[in-house]
């Protein structure tokens, strides 16, 4: 199976056909709310039309913003999975140049335009992550946080109960069990590490 990969910066692109003139905005997000955040973001006032798409896994969706249905927000999505991208958002301006595309030119104008912004954007691998919920005392939170680069590992916002603290890390496949490893040497033992299951 082929590497998944994602973008790694925020790139744009921008061209002119038939005197309307098209900018794409391309950007690596982890969940739909920055999708949609960067694309209030990046939706200019003075531009015609602000038509975008995102892929974050198995979640997608697409607007075309005024423009005939099926003419822009699907092809800009087209462009993100062609590529076979994960965790991207694109969202493509246009100001209207005076002469009409037609739905086909349009299309093109649109995939075209993304299509080009995400081929010459810097690509990262994505590595298949696990959830792990680790329950450990609290002197060893800090430790455990400290070290997470070393296992290229990332925690939401840690939890707490009389216990001690909940952890969520996300955390390389091929890295878990030398993670599960570090936290079991860490606080010598104490500390539960339990996958999240999805409900």
């Amino acid at each position: 199976m082929a590497d998944r990969e994602t973008l790694a910066a925020i790139a744009e692109f921008g061209q002119e056909i038939r005197k309307s003139r098209f900018l794409a905005q391309v950007a690596p997000v982890i969940d739909v709310d920055a999708a949609m955040a960067f694309i209030e973001q990046c939706s200019i006032a003075d531009a015609g039309h602000n038509c975008w798409a995102y892929r974050i896994g198995s979640d997608y969706r697409f607007n075309d913003d005024g423009e005939p249905s099926g003419t822009a927000g699907r092809p800009i999505l087209a462009a993100i999975e062609g590529q076979g991208l994960d965790g991207v958002v694109a969202i493509v301006s246009r100001w209207f140049g005076g002469i009409k595309l037609g739905a086909g030119g349009l299309m093109r104008a649109y995939g075209g335009s993304a299509a080009e912004c995400l081929r010459n954007a810097p690509r990262i691998v994505l590595l298949d992550r696990v959830e792990l919920r680790v329950h450990c005392e609290f002197a060893a939170m800090p430790i455990l946080l400290a070290h997470l680069q070393d296992h290229e590992a990332k925690a939401d916002e840690p939890d707490f109960d009389a216990e001690g603290a909940i952890l969520l890390i996300h955390v390389p496949e091929a890295r878990r069990e030398r993670f599960e490893s570090y936290v079991a040497d860490v606080t010598r033992g104490r500390a539960r590490v339990e996958p999240v299951l999805d409900a």
